[in-house]
């Protein structure tokens, strides 16, 4: 049998793998980035040549996007409470990490703030923990679905989309901003949401050491009112691979499945860091067993 300092080793060692993949695929769609600049000095020069090479489309075509249907928005927005205090941390690894800077606030209530884009696996796998946390404060409505880019690593992941959605609460105000789509246009993917001054400022402060790990400007990025921020995903999109969102969302309600143990897991860890935001509260939500125990292991940093 594994001792627990052994189990420790090697959760440092599976979230130092996550963090690595990260990082490759954040280096590979900066060159590609890179690259698509180039191809837009070479469209000038080719004009109908590359016009028609670009109506062919994308070898590997993402999902089509669309509206979540009932079932995946029941599903994923009231995760039984008995879930999630049986799984706690599950196997969620790092999580938010505070932070000490000025509040974050929006219409008087602390404020989360998600920056990402349609085309990343790893803000794909996020927005599935992110929305059941934010559902025990609040409502989402028109929330989307959508899947990461055909042609990244973790082609087609299923997920949803804060393009077009909104979020009401008592306790908190919500901005989720994607940036982009999924979709290549001439060899960029297609602008979606724009961030305000505020927030690009927020962004660009807090997505960096020492703030997060790593070289900073990752995405998915979350700060959670100023004193939890979090960037890049807490489990491997290669855990969704080959489902569509209803069958993911199906998969939260059930303690014993890996999906729900890597989502509902991190879910509580999000919901520990937003019941500091709020004071905790609400109550029942900020006191049951699994937000408690993400909680002590927030603290342990």
């Amino acid at each position: 049998m594994s001792s627990r300092s052994d189990r420790k080793v090697s959760a440092r060692e599976h979230a130092a793998q996550l963090r690595a993949a990260q990082l490759r695929a954040e280096r590979r769609r900066r060159l590609l980035s890179a690259g698509a600049a180039v191809a837009v000095v070479v469209a000038v020069i080719a004009g109908l040549i590359i016009a028609k090479l670009a109506g062919a489309g994308a070898s590997t075509p993402s999902a089509a996007s669309g509206l979540a249907s009932s079932q995946v928005m029941t599903a994923v927005t009231s995760v039984p409470a008995a879930t999630l205090n049986k799984i706690g941390v599950g196997s969620a690894q790092g999580g938010p990490q505070h932070i000490t800077a000025p509040a974050l606030t929006q219409a008087g209530k602390p404020k989360v703030l998600y920056v990402g884009a349609e085309y990343c696996p790893f803000c794909a796998a996020e927005r599935w923990p992110v929305v059941v946390a934010l559902s025990r404060f609040g409502t989402f409505t028109n929330l989307g679905v959508t899947s990461s880019a055909g042609n990244d690593v973790y082609p087609n992941t299923p997920t949803l989309s804060f393009h077009g959605a909104t979020y009401s609460s008592q306790y908190l105000s919500f901005t989720g901003v994607e940036t982009t789509s999924n979709k290549l246009v001439n060899g960029n993917y297609a602008p979606l949401d724009t961030l305000t001054p505020a927030d690009q400022q927020t962004f660009t402060t807090y997505d960096q050491p020492p703030y997060v790990t790593g070289q900073g400007g990752s995405i998915p990025f979350i700060d959670i009112a100023g004193k939890y921020v979090s960037s890049g995903a807490t489990y491997s999109p290669q855990l969704l691979q080959g489902l569509t969102q209803a069958q993911v969302a199906a998969q939260l309600k059930n303690p014993s499945s890996q999906i729900a143990q890597a989502v509902d897991g991190s879910a509580n860890l999000f919901t520990a860091a937003l019941c500091q935001a709020t004071g905790n509260k609400p109550g029942n939500v900020c006191t049951a067993p699994g937000v408690t125990a993400a909680a002590a292991q927030l603290a342990k940093g």
